[in-house]
Formats: structure tokens, sequence, C-alpha cells
């Protein structure tokens, strides 16, 4: 009897732990429909530095001109920052024929101006759901002269290579991190950070996709929890940054959300399931660098 409910209790652990580490893989949503323009020059590259989420350089993160400044619903006071979404043209004598969706990543936002009627130049104006493209990306499925088009969109995985990054500013007492490369849901909902002398720490939004944790964290090797805003995952990264991290240092941890592919074709791709949450956990820095552990 004693051997039986010893090996009862080590199977309900084994399934315990496995139900905590399991990631949900983030499902594309359904499509809805919205409007977009476009800004900037035929390079993309002018307007696109900075914003309202965080981010610079375009390029030189990963994004090239697959962006979109977002209006108000989608932006979400930053929230919104890094979700991905396939856009294609509908509807009009603008859109390009035969022309395949594209996936752009939200990186800032595009503000209300009421000055302008929201159908007439307030295209941006709440509640209206519009995206405010890098000309490049609008140009694959849009025809210049139309200015604006009306699109359905969703949301879909972002696929991204590699583990999320932490770009690292402030100073030893304010820590301050940019969240580059975020796959699945891309988008962050909170953040904490753990020192080897600390407890966790929750961090707070600074800006967009900047968090920021006001403590002593100089000379600790440090850990951070990352939960998705458009789901209920959260990873943890542990000894991400050795104890000799310094500012202006990015470090990457090997794991990510789950991203499954969609295709990009403007079809109808498989089930629009919902997500169920859970946690990863990964491990064993090596030269800032963490590696997964196998659960």
């Amino acid at each position: 009897m004693a051997s039986f409910l010893h090996y009862h209790s080590l199977v309900s652990a084994v399934l315990a732990l496995i139900m905590v580490t399991a990631v949900a893989d983030f499902q594309a949503s359904p499509w809805s429909p919205a409007h977009a323009t476009f800004y900037g020059d035929s390079s993309g590259v002018s307007d696109d530095m900075g914003g309202a989420c965080g981010y610079t350089n375009m390029y030189g993160i990963g994004f090239g001109t697959r962006t979109a400044a977002l209006s108000t619903p989608l932006f979400n006071n930053g929230l919104g920052c890094g979700g991905c979404y396939e856009i294609r043209c509908y509807g009009s004598q603008y859109c390009i024929p035969g022309a395949p969706s594209v996936v752009v990543t939200g990186t800032n936002l595009c503000p209300p101006n009421w000055a302008q009627d929201s159908n007439n130049g307030g295209w941006c104006n709440p509640p209206r759901v519009h995206f405010d493209m890098a000309m490049p990306s609008w140009l694959t499925f849009g025809r210049y002269e139309g200015g604006i088009v009306p699109v359905m969109y969703r949301r879909v995985p972002c696929q991204r290579t590699g583990g999320v990054k932490f770009m690292f500013s402030g100073n030893t007492y304010w820590l301050l991190i940019t969240l580059l490369n975020v796959a699945g849901p891309g988008d962050v909902s909170a953040v904490s950070v753990k020192g080897d002398n600390t407890d966790w720490i929750p961090m707070s939004q600074n800006w967009g996709v900047m968090w920021q944790a006001f403590s002593n964290l100089g000379g600790q090797v440090l850990s951070f929890q990352i939960s998705a805003g458009s789901s209920a995952d959260t990873i943890i990264c542990n000894n991400v940054a050795d104890s000799y991290w310094g500012i202006g240092m990015t470090y990457q941890a090997e794991n990510n959300f789950n991203a499954v592919p969609v295709g990009n074709s403007g079809g109808s791709y498989g089930d629009d399931g919902g997500n169920n949450g859970g946690i990863r956990i990964c491990c064993c820095a090596t030269n800032g660098v963490a590696h997964v552990r196998a659960v």
C-alpha cells in the first residue's frame, strides 16, 4: 500500500510539472475589418526610427519595413507593442489584384487627429481600428494613388529567430530593459527581475516595450519572468545576464514564446481556437546566454 501511494504521489508530481511547464502555441485570431494607410517614403527608413513603443533602428532589430503604427484601440497604452498582424487589401479598386497579405509588427502609435473627421483624415481617431504602415509594406498590396484602403486583418504568431533579447540601459539602481525579439504573442503585459540576492521584483512599464526596476541589482546574476499580453503564457529565463552585466549591453535567452507558422497568402488557415497558459523555464547561462532546460 505504501509503495502504491509513493508511486501515485510520484506520478501526480510529474503530471503537475508537465502541466506547469507546458506553454501553449499562440493561435491566429479570426479575420476582422479595418483600414490602412502608409507613411514615410519608399525606403521605409527615414520616418520609422523610434516612436511610442521604444524601438529604434527597425533594420537593426530585424523588423525592416514590415511595421505599422497602431490606432489607439490596438496600441492599448503601449501594451499592444510587438504584436504581429497579417493584413490583406480588401474590396477596393486600389487593391492590387492577387497580391498576398503582409505580416507587420506594431511598433508605434498612430495618434488621433480630432481636427479631422474620422472618415476624412482622422483615420486613427478612436474607436477606429487602423494601421498606418511603412510605405514598402503597404505598397505590396495597395496602389500608391489610393492612399487608404479597406483591409482584413488578424493577429498572428510573431515568427522570431532565437530567444528573447534584453537590451540594458539605466544604471545599477535603475535597471531599464528594452524587450526585443519576442515571439508568439509578441506583446508583453508584465515583467519581473530577480537577482541572485533578491526575490522576484515586479518591473513597471516605462513606455512601450521598455520596463524598469528601481532596485540595486549591480553585481548580481539576473533572471527574468515575462508574461504575454494576449495569451496566458509566461516564460522564465534564469541567469540571463551574469554578475558583470553592463549598461548598453544586450543579452539573449535561448527560449521564447511558442509560435506556429500560419502562412502568408491572404487565405484561411487552420483553427482559430484559444490558448491555455503555462510556464516555461530556462536555465544554465553561459556568457550571458540562457539555455532551455528539458522537462
